[in-house]
Formats: structure tokens, C-alpha cells, sequence
């Protein structure tokens, strides 16, 4: 039986929220604020339903027609349906609440801490980076594709709208050169990824694979054909969410993928993180360095540094820079870096909750955790180093609210925060937060 409902707003995930006749909030798939729709409850929780869209009775004036077949199906583009002004308004909307809800801040300051969210000028075809998941078909053929929102079914299409033109075609091109490899002996591959720099031309087949023999020569060869990549690599990788690394294989070029940031050309090993939206992420660093206020040599640490997008402009600009990051492959590349650059960098391969205590008395900070966000501990340590500035990167607003708590209980409290939109047609969102040191 159907129910009618108006959508009122967007979640922090696929759906959008209503409410019942009962009052209760129901959350659905691919709808739009504004929609009138006919649904049906697939569940219904004490505090909440969640409903599948029967038929859209009336369209939101913000909903629009999906660049793409798979939209609501691939999870890469749970927002498709909806205008990118909505996206952008619904992001800064979604931060103000967890301030208010979890970061304990009022209302009306949290409305004047946070800007609007940054747009992107590329909507579509912003990504660098696509990462094909490996199946197999009805007739037991392997298949290279994007795992279905919330199910590990594989969709297969040819293309990506939202990544590159250069490698939109990679799910088709490189299913069938992986076929015709896997056809001839087991490669043991679970994953490719697959980068491109539209700024150096560099652009990067990586094959994840299960440790083994494998015939180099023709893995190069077809993959070639297929893509024509300035570099091929086989990273040689245990299964799993983990993916432990034990080598990486060059197969082809120069074994690594260069990009340029914020005017650093970055050599990246296959298994180091970079962001996917390389013109959006020159402006969480230029919201960093803004918001830091630095002087020449000032003491700064660069945690979870990655690669060094935000450690090699802090000592370009004159900072006495220590880096801190756990992934092997991106120590390594922020250490050429740093030799490239002649940059007096320090690169401390480690935890960053673990190294903190160490590294004294500092002047200023930059923390770009991953999603799980800081360590309880990480605050406190923070304030005891005692930075005046503290720029926060953020990819979950839930775990930067809860952690803005945290450092409000050590005299920390945010001055700027801003929403940048790396991931145009997602929920996802990068936050950049300055918070500043309280006068004692």
C-alpha cells in the first residue's frame, strides 16, 4: 500500500528525508527536496522508515534529468537527480547541522562560521581517478565494473561520466583487454585503478593482484592497446579492505603518475591517496594556508600527509615543515618531493596519534585524518603542542563535528569553517576548519 509524501530535504547519504502521515521521518532513494511522490516502506524502524519511490507525483522544480543511465544505480552518483545549486546548499545545510547537533555550537553561530560550499567548475568529468571493481558475468567471464549502491552486485557500463574524458572509456576498454589476459592464465586480479592528469598527460593503469607469476610482456602489451597509458604497474596486494601492499611492478613507463598541485609537479605510486578532484583541492590548500595566518619559520606539522599537498607548499612558503604519514608508497613520494623541491622537510613515517607527542612546541598545524577522523587522545596532544592555528581537513562532517567537541574542551574553537564540494553529484563533501587557540 502507498503512502503519499512531500521530501523536504537531503540527507548525508543517498536519500532524500519526508515525513508519514504518522509524522515519522522516511528516508528514499533518487528523490528531490520539492518532490511530491508515491512510495512504499521497505522497512520501518521505531525512529524512522525508509521508502522506494512508486511513482513522482509531482517533480521538484529542482530535479533534473541524470547525464547518465546508471544514476541511482552505480552509487557513484546518488545525486544526479538533483540540481547542483540544491547539492551545493544541501552540503552547507548538512554541516550546519551537525555543528549544531553534534559539535554543540549554536544555531545562529553556526550559520556565520560556515561559508557557502566552494562549487565546482567541473559538475561531470572532474575525476582523476577511476577504480573498477573485478567480477564475473553469467558465463563465468571476468568483468570489470562499480559495485551497486549498497550491494556488492557489480554494475558493468562502458563508460563514467563524472571521470575524465581520457579514461571516461576505461571500464569498457580495459574489461575487454583484462578478459582476453585472464583468458589465457589467472592473473589473480581484484581491482584496477586507473589515473589521468588533464594538466601533465600522465595517465596510469594499475593492476591490484594476488601475488604470483604473471606474463609481463603480454600484460603490457594489451593493456596498451587498450588505453595507451604513459604508465603500466602491477601492485602485487593482498585482497581486502586492508589491501596490503608487498611490491609494486613496473610494467610499462615510469611507474608512477605525475600531477601538478598548487604548483608542484607530484610523482604518485599507485597505492598512495591523492584526491580525486585535483582543481578542488588546490583550494582546500589555499583555504589552509589562508586560515593558518604563517609567518616565515614558523614550526608547522602536516598530519596524515599524504604525498605532501599541503607539506610542500608550508615550506615553500618559509615554514619549518615536519610531516607525519603511516602509508609507506606516500612516504616515499613525499620524500622525492621534498629532494626535488630542495625543501628542508622532515618526513616522519609513523601513526600520527603516536608521533604528536614528540615533535614539541609547534606554531601551527594542518590535520587531514581519514574519515574515521583524529584519535580521542589527538586534541589534547594537539593543545599541548600548542599551536595558535589549527587548519582541519575534513571528508566526514559527523566525525569533524565531534572532533571541534573535543577540541572546544581544550580551548580550541572554529573562526572559519567552509565546505568545498570535491564530489559534484554526491553526498560527499570536503570541509576545511580553522580553529583557533583561546587567549588565556
Amino acid at each position: 500500500m502507498s503512502e503519499i509524501v512531500h521530501i523536504n530535504s537531503l540527507s548525508y547519504g543517498s536519500a532524500g528525508v519526508g515525513r508519514l502521515a504518522s509524522g515519522k521521518a522516511v528516508f528514499v532513494d533518487g528523490t528531490v527536496p520539492g518532490d511530491t511522490l508515491a512510495i512504499e516502506l521497505v522497512s520501518d524502524g521505531k525512529s524512522y522508515a525508509r521508502g522506494k519511490v512508486v511513482e513522482v507525483v509531482e517533480a521538484s522544480p529542482d530535479r533534473v534529468q541524470p547525464f547518465c543511465p546508471y544514476a541511482g544505480i552505480c552509487g557513484g552518483c546518488p545525486w544526479a537527480q538533483v540540481s547542483y545549486e540544491t547539492q551545493l546548499t544541501a552540503k552547507r545545510v548538512n554541516l550546519v547541522s551537525n555543528l549544531t547537533r553534534i559539535a554543540g555550537i549554536d544555531a545562529d553561530a553556526a550559520e556565520n562560521l560556515t561559508a557557502e560550499c566552494v562549487p565546482s567548475k567541473r559538475r561531470t568529468g572532474y575525476r582523476n581517478k577511476v577504480e573498477l571493481a573485478v567480477g564475473r558475468d553469467g558465463a563465468g567471464r571476468i568483468d570489470l565494473g562499480f559495485h551497486q549502491m549498497a550491494s556488492n552486485k557489480l554494475i558493468v557500463p562502458d563508460q563514467c561520466p563524472i571521470a575524465h574524458d581520457a579514461i571516461a572509456k576505461a571500464p569498457k576498454a580495459l574489461r575487454g583487454a583484462v578478459r582476453f589476459l585472464n583468458s589465457r592464465s589467472d592473473l589473480g586480479v581484484f581491482r584496477v585503478g586507473v589515473r589521468h592528469s588533464l594538466r601533465t598527460k600522465s595517465l596510469e593503469v594499475a593492476l591490484w593482484t594476488t601475488p604470483g607469476p604473471a606474463p609481463r610482456a603480454q600484460i603490457e602489451k594489451v593493456v596498451m592497446d587498450a588505453l595507451h597509458p604513459t604508465s603500466i604497474v602491477r601492485v602485487l596486494a593482498e585482497e581486502g579492505k586492508a589491501r596490503k601492499v608487498k611490491k609494486v611492478e613496473v610494467l610499462h613507463g615510469a611507474g608512477s603518475w605525475e600531477e601538478e598541485l598548487s604548483g608542484f609537479r607530484h610523482r604518485v605510486s599507485a597505492p598512495s591517496f591523492f584526491q580525486v578532484n585535483t582543481a578542488q583541492a588546490e583550494k582546500l590548500i589555499a583555504l589552509a594556508m589562508e586560515g593558518l595566518e604563517l609567518e616565515e619559520g614558523d614550526f608547522v606539522a602536516d598530519l596524515y600527509s599524504g604525498v605532501g599537498s599541503f607539506t610542500l607548499p608550508l615550506a615553500a612558503a618559509g615554514c619549518d615543515v615536519v610531516a607525519v604519514e603511516s602509508a609507506g608508497s606516500s612516504v616515499r613520494d613525499l620524500r622525492r618531493s621534498a629532494d626535488k623541491y630542495q625543501l628542508p622537510i622532515e618526513v616522519l613515517g609513523g601513526d600520527a596519534a603516536r608521533e604528536l607527542p614528540t615533535l614539541g612546541g609547534l606554531d601551527a598545524l594542518v590535520v587531514d585524518p581519514p574519515r574515521a577522523g583524529l584519535a580521542k587522545s589527538v586534541p589534547a596532544d594537539i593543545a599541548a603542542a600548542g599551536p595558535a592555528r589549527v587548519a582541519y581537513v575534513s571528508c566526514d562532517p559527523a566525525t569533524l563535528c565531534r572532533d571541534i567537541a573535543r577540541f572546544a574542551e581544550v580551548g580550541y574553537r572554529p573562526v572559519r569553517i567552509t565546505p568545498v564540494d570535491l564530489f559534484p553529484q554526491t553526498y560527499h563533501c570536503e570541509t576545511v576548519a580553522i580553529l583557533s587557540r583561546e587567549s588565556r
